[in-house]
């Protein structure tokens, strides 16, 4: 009772002097120490797990593409079961399919290529030769050394350039094994994620503790329905970049005698426009090109004036537009979602850059809104129709 009695009037103390430190400090500069330091540790939180995706980037990014894969692939291996296919069935012909549609693209550019190399090749050296003469014979009067020289330095500037545009390929694999290898760890990871996604995602949860386990499994079932959501949209924006850039080049060669390799140009523009911004802009160039070396400069600033119509078409249009209602984020963060990533991580930091925001913020909203509570299996149109 004695000590009892003795520490009361010590605590009291205590609490009033606490109280007044309390009431000396005001109560907003409280408030936004509070979240400061929780905000700190979510920004630590963050830059962790960006040091361990750069880290383990030879694993991190072959697995996200197989999750791409997947998402596009899933809907169709659960249309086939549903038409009381077998599943090994229906995973085996969706692969053979996805490989053998990806296959034919790809040997339907370089086969064009091949045959239209050589006529592209002499046509090359024609335009640069007249290039040149026409330099000589300008009021600049350039001499060859002059020209030498400038394309020397022409050549070093884009070497130095494209050191940050290839940093994105180079984090796949900076030597053929390494490509190899990421190749084979994305056949082999959507492969398991078709025959076996849902017991992986059953375990992913188990790990969890068993109350928040509702909220883990029902917020990832709305990410993924975001995500198969934004695969589709993709592809969808990727043929209008091809038929766009492809139609063009074939009209513009009706009024100059014909645009060689409109084909491979509609094809390899369909492929590039998978890596947002960066993809179709590449390809877009090789149809430039083409234009200026078989039909003259003229015809070049046109198809120049036809890819640039169509990137600002995807730009402003369908990435910020179509591609923000279907993944319910706001066409201003899908914009600086593909810069950012991007900067960060290169080409693939563009690539999964706005599936990822997307996928989060649905994710979180999801959570934080409760919605397992009353929702625990949530569909399409529970992901995008009212957008909470």
């Amino acid at each position: 009772m004695l000590f009892g009695r003795r520490t009361q009037p010590t605590s009291r103390g205590e609490s009033r002097a606490i109280s007044a430190e309390s009431a000396a400090v005001p109560k907003a500069l409280s408030i936004a120490a509070a979240f400061s330091w929780r905000l700190l540790v979510v920004l630590g939180l963050i830059a962790v797990l960006i040091y361990l995706i750069i880290t383990l980037k030879y694993i991190v990014i072959p697995f996200l593409v197989a999750i791409l894969i997947g998402a596009l692939l899933v809907p169709l291996v659960q249309f086939l079961e549903r038409r009381r296919w077998p599943k090994w069935l229906a995973v085996t012909v969706t692969l053979i399919g996805f490989f053998a549609v990806v296959s034919g693209l790809v040997v339907v550019v370089v086969s064009q290529v091949r045959l239209g190399l050589p006529s592209l090749q002499q046509q090359s050296i024609a335009a640069f030769q007249s290039f040149r003469s026409f330099l000589s014979d300008s009021p600049l009067q350039l001499s060859d050394q002059d020209i030498d020289g400038y394309l020397q330095e022409l050549t070093a500037v884009i070497q130095r350039d494209s050191e940050a545009l290839v940093s994105g390929v180079l984090s796949v694999g900076s030597t053929a094994g390494h490509v190899l290898t990421g190749a084979l760890l994305s056949v082999f990871a959507t492969i398991f994620v078709l025959i076996d996604g849902k017991r992986i995602w059953v375990w992913a949860v188990s790990l969890f503790p068993r109350r928040a386990r509702p909220a883990v499994d029902g917020s990832g079932q709305a990410g993924w329905l975001t995500l198969t959501t934004f695969v589709k949209v993709q592809i969808f924006v990727a043929a209008v970049d091809a038929l766009g850039i492809g139609a063009g080049a074939w009209i513009l060669g009706l009024f100059y005698g014909g645009f060689p390799l409109v084909i491979p140009i509609a094809v390899a523009v369909f492929l590039g426009s998978f890596i947002p911004v960066v993809g179709a802009l590449i390809t877009g160039v090789l149809a430039i090109f083409i234009a200026l070396v078989f039909l003259g400069p003229i015809p070049a600033v046109i198809m120049l004036g036809i890819v640039l119509l169509v990137q600002q078409l995807e730009g402003h249009i369908l990435q910020p537009l179509i591609m923000g209602t279907a993944v319910k984020i706001h066409p201003l963060a899908v914009v600086f979602a593909v810069a950012a990533g991007s900067f960060i991580a290169g080409i693939p930091g563009a690539l999964f850059a706005v599936p990822l925001v997307a996928v989060v913020n649905v994710m979180t909203k999801y959570v934080a809104a409760g919605d397992w509570r009353t929702n625990p299996h949530p569909t399409l149109n529970d992901v995008l129709g009212d957008g909470k």
